[in-house]
């Protein structure tokens, strides 16, 4: 009992000393709480009165080594996700393209090319590629008229004239696009290796080797070359331009200025997807087509033409092109560069691999714009006085559909299929809009009335 006693005295002593102890704790609780939320007061203080009054925020760089010196941070930036990682996955590709000719026709060839965007880009020597760009921007572009025949003979390119009197006409660049049954293929432009006697590509290390034309299109600006299999280092692959957006970021690579500056790369992006400029014929300024083009503000100079625009997945989605240097009216642009969209590039390039060429359908006729003639040749096609556009035709070829479906000279076209034609460049392209074998209809005035003929369009004549 005396023991039982003693243990509940114990206990009750117990809970009593628990009872102070418990009652200290609060009061030591209460205390630290206090202490706790003046210190975060005071450390709010101290972080207000860091960042506002220590030098403006001015990081303190000192280090162990002497005043004012400082040193290279060995932290790796990660560009597997930036542009950088997209021309990683291309440059292999890209090379130079070099056009050969002989030295008799370099002066004979000096502005005479008769390609969709003349002579831009890449098609005058290296060390007159400024001039050669300043004196063709005005126009913007210009064309052939006979562009299927100029899907050059491969012989009159090809890797094997070694003549002494070949000397370099033009340096462009080009991007290696496949490699297949031991050969690799290479897109550029038309207009690099327009008149050429030999071509030579330089890869990216620096290998220089021969190449050969399969074929070539002034009408959209492309050819394709073969260089052999064995010394391709990489390709590229296209993406699908119509995906493409105004504002996505993008990259052109390519040589400006020629090889000395092999695979420079600039940054841009896409300014609009779907711009229509007009193309010319070099010799006559006859605007003879319309080409429907990505923009870019990528810088793009001299011999960038056809080099890769390229995506930020490291995807061709167009093929440079050409720019817009000074306005009509002389005012000096820039950030204006034109690329053929990737889905147009790859059209073209799979027909001129299986055919040397491409076939698009043809009426037979020279035409020349309505707007272009006098006004008394005018007043003898007896037109309505509301029909001021049109055009002309000023010949047709025998044996031509045009012949064959009864037009003839001075019948003035003002509409092909379902398509308004109110100039040359309408009628070229309401007529690529199909395909050969097609039957179109044609309107057209003679003697001031209105007719219309059904034509079975043909492939392209020589014409």
């Amino acid at each position: 009992m005396d023991n039982n006693n003693q243990n509940d005295s114990r206990m009750n002593n117990g809970k009593k000393r628990d009872s102070k102890v418990k009652s200290g704790n609060s009061l030591v609780k209460i205390s630290i709480v206090a202490f706790i939320s003046a210190m975060l007061g005071v450390g709010i203080a101290f972080a207000g009165f860091s960042y506002f009054g220590n030098d403006n925020g001015v990081a303190d760089t000192s280090s162990t080594g002497a005043s004012g010196t400082t040193q290279v941070s060995n932290t790796k930036a990660n560009t597997a996700n930036t542009m950088s990682g997209a021309y990683k996955k291309v440059n292999g590709a890209v090379v130079s393209v070099i056009n050969l000719q002989k030295q008799k026709e370099q002066s004979s060839s000096d502005g005479s090319l008769n390609s969709i965007f003349g002579d831009l880009f890449g098609d005058s020597d290296t060390g007159s590629s400024n001039s050669s760009d300043s004196n063709s921007d005005n126009s913007q572009s210009s064309d052939s008229n006979s562009s299927d025949s100029n899907s050059n003979d491969n012989s009159s390119s090809s890797s094997s004239s070694n003549s002494a009197d070949l000397q370099e006409y033009s340096e462009g660049s080009g991007v290696i696009y496949a490699k297949q049954n031991g050969k690799g293929y290479i897109v550029t432009n038309n207009h690099v290796v327009e008149g050429s006697d030999s071509l030579e590509v330089i890869l990216e290390d620096g290998t220089k080797m021969s190449a050969k034309l399969v074929g070539s299109d002034s009408t959209t600006d492309l050819a394709v070359l073969e260089i052999a299999g064995n010394k391709v280092p990489a390709t590229a692959s296209f993406g699908n331009s119509d995906n493409v957006s105004p504002g996505d970021p993008v990259i052109a690579i390519g040589s400006p200025l020629g090889s000395q500056y092999a695979t420079t790369v600039t940054q841009g992006i896409i300014s609009a997807t779907n711009r229509t400029v007009q193309t010319q014929d070099q010799n006559t300024g006859q605007v003879t087509g319309e080409a429907t083009v990505l923009q870019t503000d990528a810088a793009i100079n001299p011999g960038n033409s056809g080099g890769p625009l390229v995506n930020e997945a490291g995807q061709i989605i167009g093929i440079n092109s050409m720019k817009l240097a000074s306005n009509t009216d002389g005012t000096s642009v820039e950030g204006m560069g034109f690329a053929i969209p990737s889905n147009e590039v790859v059209k073209i390039i799979n027909q001129l691999v299986q055919n040397g060429k491409v076939e698009r359908p043809s009426l037979g006729v020279k035409v020349i714009d309505l707007d272009q003639i006098t006004d008394d040749s005018q007043s003898s096609l007896k037109l309505p006085s509301n029909i001021t556009k049109g055009v002309v035709i000023y010949s047709t070829t025998a044996g031509s559909v045009a012949k064959s479906s009864g037009l003839k000279k001075n019948d003035v076209i003002v509409k092909l299929g379902n398509k308004t034609v109110s100039s040359v460049a309408d009628l070229h392209s309401a007529l690529y809009s199909h395909s050969v074998g097609d039957t179109v209809s044609v309107q057209y005035y003679r003697n001031g009335k209105l007719k219309t003929s059904k034509v079975h369009l043909t492939k392209k004549t020589s014409e």
